[in-house]
């Protein structure tokens, strides 16, 4: 077997130093170049010292016990099993949300948030299944709303916000092996918006009353950060998953062997990502570039040299310009035009149709009352001309800084090969 080096990063060390490790080429090929530098992080040191990392493998609740600097654990991650993360276009068994109850998150607006994020459910449950979080008191108002919509499955789960896409489940599937999904840490952006406990647990919890196989990572990572063609490249900014307030003293390489291990991935596109007017995610991949298609992405466009978001851009375009896919092939870039800025309260709010989401049979694309919602439409359609496209207006949903694809998570389907689920109680 052939064995390349890799870099490895103790958490108790600020820079990406120290012993270089062999790992079977198959794990890393694709990853990290042979000649690796390391990369440097102006964090704080984190205060836990141990490479060992305790997770549950989803048949019980018996922690095992990981060296993360022992090549001999690595088939106890999901891709030794042959798991992977399916892109989004590929068909779902069901569509994940989460009800909207936190007044902070629209401060002066919320009033006008439960029926939209009503309709939102109905739209999605048009073309596949919704199983939608609403505990303590959001449960009464979910029921009001929605209790009777065909296709809508209520799990008296607590949640501390909406956004599912960060907080909510990584599903991966693999052949013969039973439903599964990752639960990433989840520390509402780097600390920003506490508390998070209820939305850091939502993953465990599902695993649990659901009777999936559950593989816990521990690194804090949000759904909205990475994004994934299905055959092996995951696209992401080093803005995001470098930041100190995520995973503080953690590498470049460190993250990308993480990312790998746990949703199958051969090639992680590194993007320098950056800021975007109004974000508060320190640049999520879902407002800037999105798959959609094994080597194709669409990728947030602004042409105004006075817009905030313009320098920002054009270097994403530069790098997209030069990236390739897990089998070295350029990608083809379609540029998807900014809306007109929009503002609350005097704030800039993060719009981008980029922060589309894909359900069976449609892609539903984010509406700002903007001219060029139209122009986003019409890209999608040529994109996508089997598919449904659905504006879904988000002008007011922006005001808590996200859209569609923040408040959504989508469950593959699963083949029919895998291990039926345990009853699930919900």
């Amino acid at each position: 077997m052939t064995y390349v080096s890799l870099w490895t990063c103790p958490t108790d060390r600020q820079h990406c130093s120290g012993e270089r490790q062999l790992l079977p080429e198959p794990l890393t090929q694709g990853l990290v170049p042979h000649d690796t530098q390391h990369v440097s992080l102006a964090a704080p040191v984190a205060s836990r010292t141990a490479d060992t990392y305790a997770w549950k493998r989803g048949f019980g609740d018996t922690p095992l016990s990981i060296d993360d600097n022992n090549a001999t654990d690595l088939p106890q991650r999901p891709r030794a099993w042959g798991y992977r993360r399916p892109a989004e276009w590929e068909p779902h068994q069901a569509t994940w949300l989460a009800w909207p109850h936190n007044e902070r998150t629209w401060p002066g607006k919320f009033h006008v948030i439960p029926p939209i994020f009503a309709d939102l459910v109905r739209l999605v449950a048009r073309y596949e299944p919704v199983r939608l979080l609403a505990g303590g008191k959001a449960l009464g108002m979910a029921r009001h709303l929605v209790g009777d919509v065909a296709g809508v499955e209520i799990w008296d789960v607590p949640t501390n916000d909406a956004w599912c896409r960060d907080h909510g489940p990584m599903f991966v599937k693999a052949p013969g092996q039973p439903p599964a999904l990752v639960d990433w840490r989840y520390n509402a952006w780097g600390g920003k918006y506490p508390p998070y406990d209820l939305d850091d647990a939502v993953p465990a919890e599902i695993a649990r009353r659901g009777g999936y196989r559950r593989f816990a990572a521990d690194m804090v990572l949000e759904g909205g950060a990475v994004d994934f063609n299905g055959s092996g490249t995951l696209m992401t900014t080093r803005s995001c998953l470098l930041h100190p307030g995520r995973n503080p003293g953690w590498c470049e390489n460190r993250i990308t062997r993480y990312l790998a291990d746990f949703t199958g991935a051969s090639h992680i596109l590194w993007l320098t990502g950056g800021d975007f007017a109004g974000d508060d995610t320190d640049g999520h991949i879902d407002q800037l570039a999105r798959f959609v298609g094994r080597n194709q992405v669409v990728a947030s466009w602004c042409e105004d040299p006075h817009d905030p978001n313009y320098a920002t851009l054009q270097q994403l375009h530069r790098e997209l310009a030069e990236a390739v896919d897990e089998h070295g092939n350029r990608l083809d870039i379609i540029r998807l035009p900014l809306p007109e800025p929009k503002y609350y309260s005097g704030r800039r709010l993060p719009a981008s149709y980029c922060n589309f989401y894909f359900v069976n049979g449609a892609v539903i694309v984010p509406a700002f009352h903007d001219p060029k919602d139209e122009m986003a439409k019409a890209i999608f359609q040529d994109l996508f001309p089997d598919r449904q496209i659905e504006l879904f207006p988000c002008l007011d949903l922006l005001w808590g800084l996200g859209a569609v694809h923040c408040l959504a998570q989508d469950e593959p389907q699963w083949d029919g090969d895998e291990p039926e689920l345990h009853q699930r109680h919900h």
